[in-house]
């Protein structure tokens, strides 16, 4: 039977490390390193940029030559990362006259250390050794990583999360909410819902957890913000962990920190989890990018629920319709003949492209391409219904670049 290796964790902070070789495989070793808090000396006569860019900052050191005698003079830990092996070796070599464990990324089973697949989690690393079979411990690596990132396997059984967590679900579709966000919501005991945020998520919680369903429809059959807030308040009171789940970001238009305020004000302990803005990631997968080399450099995201005439509107359309960037427009469907009116007032080209996404990422998504001077027309005529993300400016004309 093989012997086995010594699995052990290394202090590497402040201490010396050799890496010799500058290129891919060093640049993919080297930011651990440095989160460690080593002192790094890279021996390469060449680098990568992104190696380049971490001696600029400071964050290593870039020694550019070959390796040379004496270049693990004080080193705690030496890597080898070069594309030749006589030069491994000889670092190898070296390394063992000098009793410095010494790791060989061509040969691992040649030098006298291996790294192994690792992972972070909320302060636990995990890490995975197969005997150098590197495929198997990096499957395994990522296994244990995806279940304890989604509460599959729970690190700490002794410690229960406390308050109310501020969950940002992303657009819809269920892939797209966050790790953290995912996990959290396998934990809860109470979900307060939008229907708005990833429904399908609801179906895979245990029968225990109590759903509520905010019932926030625009125009429709609402529950008030302080019914929400005081239910947030109550069960969290009663020592149950609840999540606030929404749509997209919490913070973007979201009445988040409206819901940050409250809890704070009643002593609760709040976790935020920022989630994908439906705002950019809505029009990203339907080919349009919110900015775009050469042709924005500003974006602007506009909440739409009030009319640009409204008393109650905050925002200066005169000043948006001069700008030659992008406007995103969120809750706007149903005033977008006034939208897109005062912006051609005010100088936008009536020929400026426009995109409009209904129910982004879900099944039923619907995608309207258009022009400022017809669309409020083209989106009547088509149907289309909130919720949707409408994206004002020339990026919205950028998909007819790729052909299709």
């Amino acid at each position: 039977m093989a012997e086995q290796h010594y699995l052990v964790g290394l202090d590497l902070a402040g201490k010396r490390v050799v890496v010799v070789g500058g290129g891919t495989v060093a640049q993919r070793r080297l930011p651990k390193l440095i989160a460690s808090g080593a002192r790094v000396s890279v021996v390469s006569p060449e680098v990568t940029p992104s190696v380049q860019a971490m001696a600029d900052a400071g964050e290593i050191t870039w020694v550019a030559r070959p390796y040379a005698g004496g270049d693990l003079d004080g080193a705690w830990y030496v890597l080898c990362c070069t594309s030749n092996p006589e030069v491994n070796a000889k670092v190898s070599a070296d390394a063992d006259r000098e009793r410095v464990f010494c790791v060989r990324a061509d040969a691992g089973s040649q030098g006298s250390a291996v790294t192994p697949a690792t992972g972070y989690h909320e302060g636990l690393l995990v890490g995975v050794l197969a005997g150098g079979e590197h495929a198997r411990s990096a499957a395994v690596r990522d296994a244990v990583l995806t279940a304890l990132h989604s509460g599959a396997i729970d690190d700490r059984p002794a410690e229960r999360p406390a308050g109310v967590a501020l969950v940002g679900g992303g657009p819809g579709d269920p892939e797209l909410i966050t790790v953290r966000g995912r996990r959290l919501l396998a934990q809860a005991d109470v979900v307060v819902a939008d229907r708005l945020g990833p429904r399908d998520l609801l179906d895979e919680l245990p029968p225990h957890v109590e759903v509520i369903d905010a019932a926030k429809i625009p125009y429709g059959r609402a529950a008030t913000q302080k019914a929400i807030n005081d239910a947030l308040i109550e069960h969290a009171r009663a020592g149950k962990f609840v999540v606030r789940l929404k749509g997209g970001d919490n913070y973007v238009f979201g009445r988040g920190f409206e819901e940050l305020i409250e809890l704070a004000r009643a002593g609760i302990p709040v976790t935020v989890v920022p989630g994908v803005t439906s705002a950019f990631a809505v029009p990203a997968l339907v080919d349009v990018p919110v900015t775009h080399r050469g042709v924005a450099h500003e974006v602007v995201v506009v909440s739409g629920h009030v009319g640009p005439e409204d008393p109650a509107s905050l925002t200066d359309w005169s000043a948006l319709a001069r700008l030659s960037g992008t406007i995103v427009l969120m809750m706007g469907v149903d005033k977008l003949a006034q939208f897109a009116s005062v912006l051609v007032r005010d100088g936008r080209p009536g020929d400026t492209p426009v995109a409009v996404i209904q129910e982004g990422t879900m099944r039923t998504q619907r995608v309207l391409r258009s022009t400022l001077d017809k669309v409020a027309d083209d989106v009547v005529a088509a149907g289309i219904r909130p919720p949707a993300v409408t994206v004002i400016g020339p990026v919205a004309g950028l998909a007819s670049e790729l052909g299709s």
